[in-house]
């Protein structure tokens, strides 16, 4: 049945990481660029405006799906999980000033934290899991099931207390695509389940049905780079502006 259904998933896998990571991230700059430009200047009267900023909101949600994703995707595939982990954290710290600025207004606000740091507990809560289906691979497998909701249950509470971006619908879309990562396919009722409240998430979730698996041209650092420094010119413009 594996077999069959990644058969047949062959037929559309045309694009590679470096792609899919350049969709994911022209998706993020649009959806924010409505957040804090857009939004903002809505009125019942801008007519023209709420159809771009509805369109806006469409292709936005494409993003988050992708960069969960490619967390699964870089755990089973990076050469040293403790960089790539130190990495997410870093910029996480990096980018939290920035994303204060673009979310808020302000310089620090401990009530929204931002999506590297979510990622980061993403990628977290795959490892101590995989970890967990190695060294209990001699038990029942129902009893690693068991548990491993215990820990998602668990990271999903973290991720909620610490009110990181997308909260446990991160950590809940991660587990999947962790769960089924040898049939895409089977992830996507499941995540996109765990995103229901954005139904045009689903358009984010098809996308990663045309991942061939190669890494593509990238630039590691731009990927990363990126975050923080939109976030930073979309808050300056927000302070200049004064919206």
């Amino acid at each position: 049945m594996k077999e069959k259904i990644n058969t047949l998933c062959s037929k559309v896998q045309f694009l590679s990481g470096a792609s899919l990571k350049l969709i994911a991230i022209l998706s993020m700059l649009i959806d924010h660029v409505n957040k804090a430009l857009i939004y903002p200047n809505l009125t019942s009267n801008n007519g023209a405006l709420t159809v771009v900023s509805n369109l806006f909101d469409i292709i936005g949600r494409i993003a988050f799906p992708l960069f969960c994703f490619f967390v699964v995707e870089g755990y089973f595939k990076t050469r040293n999980r403790k960089k790539y982990l130190m990495n997410l954290l870093i910029f996480g710290v990096i980018s939290e000033v920035p994303f204060d600025m673009f979310t808020t207004a302000s310089f620090f606000n401990m009530n929204w934290n931002n999506v590297m740091f979510t990622l980061a507990l993403v990628l977290v809560t795959i490892w101590i899991i995989d970890v967990l289906k190695e060294k209990m691979k001699k038990q029942p497998i129902v009893l690693w099931y068991f548990v491993s909701w215990i820990i998602v249950l668990l990271m999903c509470a973290v991720a909620m207390f610490l009110a990181l971006d997308y909260e446990h619908h991160a950590i809940l879309i991660g587990y999947f695509f962790y769960l089924f990562h040898d049939v895409p396919l089977l992830s996507i009722p499941f995540g996109y389940a765990s995103m229901y409240t954005q139904p045009w998430a689903l358009l984010g979730f098809g996308l990663t049905l045309t991942y061939n698996g190669q890494r593509g041209r990238q630039h590691k650092m731009l990927n990363y780079w990126f975050y923080p420094v939109h976030l930073l010119i979309l808050g300056m413009l927000r302070f200049y502006l004064g919206i």
